[in-house]
């Protein structure tokens, strides 16, 4: 239906645009502008995740708008960068952004010798690969963990997902944006509450204050102050970027995490997956009403163990003992073991 594709690059050349046409353009450039950040962001998470670095958001934001600027010209479209590809090169043993730069122009020489040979590429195969493609992106596995949230953040994402596939992708994408907005609002207002201090109060805190407990020297204890949500779970990677310093138990006190959502969740269980890889364990206490609701109907507890979910930093510490109880009962097995090993 198409024929082949050029082989040659295009001649930049301004677009001509009026002043009707940029005042209907204005919105949808806006809204693509915005999914093309988030989708980049994301995939520089994913990498970071894959291996330990920390990007520049930054630099991220300001090269893909550079460059978006620039494909115009040449008839090009807007570009993101790609989880999938990324996720492929990292597994691949890309260390560097060189990796990236090796990976566009191969397909720019794909493109400048083999372009004429896609017109003998059926309609049907191509049909079928971006079929597998759509599929994959969906990430339909996660659907299960959205049904355990709460009905807000169903509702928000029931919504973003019809309108993508009855209405249009940018109406989608405004109107998913603007209710995860008010959705922040809504619960950043619910975190404040106005309570007398009682006598039951002081007694139920005495458990959570650390000024008089016994901290192991091993036993490294972390907090988290205020909401826990989309926009504020960045802080948790880059307090915890070096793990190094950080003792054989890391406690995380929620005593004054007001509020948590889903990518709060995601954000404590890569924070999980990364000490446990590192040996360490992660215990978490204190968590309030919401948050302990969020955290006991998701799939986090797979990831730290419902026995190190507990109630207030006193128990945290005597988990922690337990903890190291079975480290050096572990390393004397070890010990004993190579000492009766036969040489």
């Amino acid at each position: 239906m198409f024929g082949a594709i050029s082989a040659t690059i295009p001649h930049p050349q301004m677009p001509h645009l009026s002043l009707l046409q940029i005042t209907a353009l204005v919105g949808p450039a806006f809204t693509i502008a915005m999914l093309a950040a988030i989708e980049s962001l994301l995939s520089a998470v994913v990498a970071d995740g894959m291996s330990g670095d920390h990007h520049n958001s930054n630099m991220e934001l300001v090269a893909q708008g550079v460059a978006n600027i620039a494909s115009p010209l040449f008839g090009g479209i807007p570009a993101t960068g790609a989880i999938a590809r990324t996720a492929t090169n990292i597994r691949s043993g890309a260390l560097t952004p060189v990796a990236g730069m090796v990976h566009a122009l191969t397909l720019l020489a794909i493109l400048m010798v083999a372009a004429p040979l896609a017109r003998f590429v059926p309609l049907a195969t191509l049909a079928a690969v971006l079929f597998v493609v759509a599929y994959n992106m969906g990430e339909w596995r996660e659907i299960g963990t959205i049904l355990r949230l709460s009905k807000t953040d169903m509702a928000v994402w029931f919504t973003t997902f019809a309108l993508t596939v009855f209405a249009d992708l940018t109406v989608a994408v405004e109107v998913g944006m603007t209710l995860a907005a008010l959705l922040y609002i809504y619960r950043i207002a619910e975190t404040t509450t106005v309570a007398p201090v009682t006598r039951e109060y002081l007694e139920d805190g005495q458990a959570h204050i650390l000024q008089d407990k016994d901290i192991p020297s091993n036993v490294t204890i972390l907090r988290i102050h205020g909401p826990f949500l989309f926009g504020t779970t960045e802080k948790l990677a880059e307090a915890t970027r070096d793990l190094k310093p950080f003792g054989d138990v890391v406690i995380l006190r929620l005593r004054n995490m007001t509020a948590l959502d889903a990518t709060g969740i995601h954000a404590l269980e890569q924070f999980s997956d990364r000490l446990h890889k590192a040996g360490k364990t992660l215990l978490l206490c204190g968590a309030r009403d919401q948050p302990s609701r969020l955290i006991s109907g998701s799939d986090f507890l797979k990831h730290v163990g419902a026995e190190n979910i507990l109630p207030h930093v006193q128990a945290a510490l005597a988990r922690a003992r337990e903890v190291q109880g079975d480290f050096e009962g572990v390393g004397r097995e070890l010990a004993l073991e190579l000492e009766h090993r036969p040489l």
